[in-house]
C-alpha cells in the first residue's frame, strides 16, 4: 500500500497546476532564507549559552554558590520545558491564521529574549532577580521556539516543489549547525580577545546582544513574504465553504483522527534528538570528562557540524530520488552499528574524536537533512502546524532536552563511558519500529485534507 500511494502521489504531485513547482526560483529562495533564519537565531542561542555558561552563573547568581552552574544549565531544562506549551499554542494558531504571521511573531519573540539575557543586571546589582529574570527569559525562548520549529519546517515544505522538497528542506538544517556554529566561535572568539575579568564584567553579554540584528534580519525576510501556496489554497476553499476552524477543534482533530500520526513523528524525533543533543550538544561535556582541554572539547563538535553542513544538501537531494524512508533507515541501522566503535575511537585522543563525532556526524546527516520534508508530510495541511509542533516538541522536551543530563548521569553512576552510545542505540531502534509504520511521501504532494500520500488524498486531488 506504501508503495502504490507513493508512486500515484508522486506523478499527481509533479503534474497538478496548483503544485508548489510552479513558484519562481527568486521567492523559493527568499522562502528559503525566512525559514532558516529562524532555526540561526534558535541554535545560535544555544550555542552562545551552552559556551558561556561558566560566566552566566558568575555574574547571575551569588558569587561562590556551589550550585550556580547546575541553576544555569537549568535555564536549558526550563526552556525546553515550554516547548511542548509552545506548540501547544502556536500549532493551532499558524493552522487558523496562516503560517506567516506566527512565524513572524516567534522570531521576535527568540530574538528579543536572548537580546534580554544580556542585559540582565548582575547578582550584585539586583540580588535575586537576575536569576529570576534568567529563568523567565529562557521560558519565553523555549515557548517561542515552540512555534518556531514546527512552523519553519511547514513553511519551507509547503512552499518547495514537491521533486526538490528535501533538497530544498536540507537548508533548513543548514541553518541550524551554522547558527550553533556562529555562536560558538562568537563565544570562542571573545573570550580570545579579552581577559578574563573582561569576559565575567562585560563580555559573554556581547554575542547575546548580536542576536537582536540577526533578529531583525528575520523579520524583514518574513515580512516580504506571502503565506504557503498550500495555506492560501486552503484558506480560500474555507472562506468559499464557509467553513471556520477554532483552535480547539484543530487539536481536537489532531488527537483523535491523527494521533497514529503524531505518535509515529514522536518515535522519529526521539531517534533524531536523543542523537542530535548527545552528539552536537552533549559532546563538550563528554570529552573534558575524558580529560580534554575545553579547546580541544569545544572544537570537535565545530569541526564536525562545518563538515554536516557541507553535506547537508547532497542529502536532502538523495532523499528526493530514494525516498525519505530509504534516507532514514540508512542513518538509524548506521547509527546503531557505529555508536560503539566511533565512542570508542573517541577516547583514544584528540584526532580520534575528531574522526568519531565526523563519522557519527556524517552517518546522521540523512535523518538531519530530511526532516522539513518528512515531518510535514504526516498531516493534511488544516492540522499540519499543530502536528509537527506539538508531537516535534513532546517528543524533543522529554527526550532532546533531557539526554545531556542522561548520559552524564549514568556515566557517573555506572564508571562507563560507553553510555552516550548505548543510548543512542536504544533511540534508533525505537526510530527503526516508527518508521517501518511510516509511509513513503517522496514526492507526493501536500495538498488537501487528507494525509499526504494516502489513498483518500490522491481522490481529492483526482477530483480537483
Amino acid at each position: 500500500m506504501g508503495a502504490h500511494t507513493h508512486e500515484a502521489g508522486q506523478d499527481h504531485g509533479r503534474g497538478d497546476g496548483h503544485a508548489p513547482a510552479e513558484i519562481d526560483p527568486s521567492l523559493l529562495r527568499r522562502a528559503i532564507g525566512a525559514s532558516a533564519i529562524g532555526n540561526a537565531v534558535e541554535w545560535f542561542d544555544y550555542g552562545i549559552y551552552a559556551y558561556g555558561t561558566a560566566y552566566i552563573a558568575a555574574a547571575l547568581f551569588p558569587e561562590h554558590a556551589t550550585n550556580a552552574m547546575i541553576f544555569t544549565l537549568g535555564g536549558f531544562a526550563v526552556s525546553f520545558l515550554m516547548r511542548p506549551l509552545g506548540g501547544l499554542v502556536w500549532g493551532p494558531l499558524g493552522d487558523k491564521v496562516g503560517r506567516k504571521a506566527v512565524l513572524a511573531t516567534t522570531i521576535i519573540l527568540m530574538a528579543g529574549a536572548t537580546v534580554l539575557v544580556g542585559l540582565i543586571p548582575s547578582y550584585t546589582s539586583i540580588g535575586i532577580w537576575a536569576p529570576v529574570l534568567l529563568y523567565l527569559l529562557r521560558m519565553v525562548q523555549g515557548f517561542s521556539a515552540g512555534g518556531e520549529y514546527g512552523g519553519a519546517a511547514t513553511f519551507m515544505a509547503e512552499y518547495a516543489p514537491d521533486h526538490k522538497r528535501g533538497f530544498l528542506g536540507s537548508f533548513l538544517e543548514f541553518g541550524t549547525l551554522a547558527g550553533f556554529n556562529l555562536g560558538a566561535l562568537l563565544m570562542l572568539g571573545i573570550i580570545e580577545l579579552t581577559n578574563d575579568q573582561q569576559m565575567h564584567s562585560w563580555g559573554w553579554r556581547i554575542p547575546f546582544l548580536i542576536a537582536g540584528p540577526l533578529g531583525l534580519i528575520g523579520i524583514y525576510l518574513r515580512s516580504k513574504m506571502e503565506d504557503t501556496p498550500v495555506f492560501r489554497e486552503m484558506a480560500e476553499q474555507e472562506e468559499h465553504q464557509h467553513s471556520h476552524r477554532g483552535m480547539v477543534s484543530t487539536i481536537k482533530e489532531l488527537f483523535t483522527e491523527h494521533l497514529g500520526a503524531m505518535m509515529k513523528l514522536m518515535g522519529l524525533v526521539l531517534a533524531l534528538n536523543v542523537v542530535n543533543y548527545t552528539l552536537l550538544t552533549y559532546t563538550p561535556t563528554y570529552l573534558e570528562g575524558l580529560a580534554f582541554t575545553p579547546s580541544q572539547a569545544l572544537l570537535v563538535p565545530i569541526f564536525g557540524q562545518f563538515l554536516m553542513m557541507a553535506f547537508l544538501p547532497l542529502a536532502g537531494k538523495v532523499s528526493d530520488r530514494f525516498g525519505r524512508k530509504p534516507s532514514w533507515l540508512f542513518s538509524l541501522a548506521g547509527i546503531a552499528i557505529l555508536a560503539l566503535p566511533c565512542y570508542k575511537l573517541m577516547q583514544t585522543g584528540f584526532a580520534g574524536a575528531i574522526a568519531g563525532f565526523a563519522i557519527l556526524g556524517l552517518a546522521y546527516i540523512p535523518q538531519l537533512a530530511t526532516i522539513s520534508a518528512t515531518f510535514p508530510a504526516m498531516f493534511p495541511t488544516h492540522v499540519r502546524y499543530a502536528g509537527v509542533a506539538l508531537g516535534y516538541n513532546i517528543a524533543t522536551s522529554l527526550f532532546g532536552g533531557t539526554a545531556a543530563l542522561v548520559n552524564q548521569y549514568l556515566i557517573d553512576r555506572t564508571g562507563d563511558q560507553q553510555w552516550p552510545a548505548y543510548y543512542m542505540i536504544a533511540a534508533c531502534l525505537i526510530g527503526l519500529v516508527a518508521l517501518f509504520f511510516t509511509i513513503e511521501t517522496k514526492g507526493v504532494s501536500l495538498r488537501g485534507r487528507h494525509t499526504p500520500g494516502s489513498d483518500e488524498a490522491l481522490a481529492e486531488q483526482s477530483a480537483t
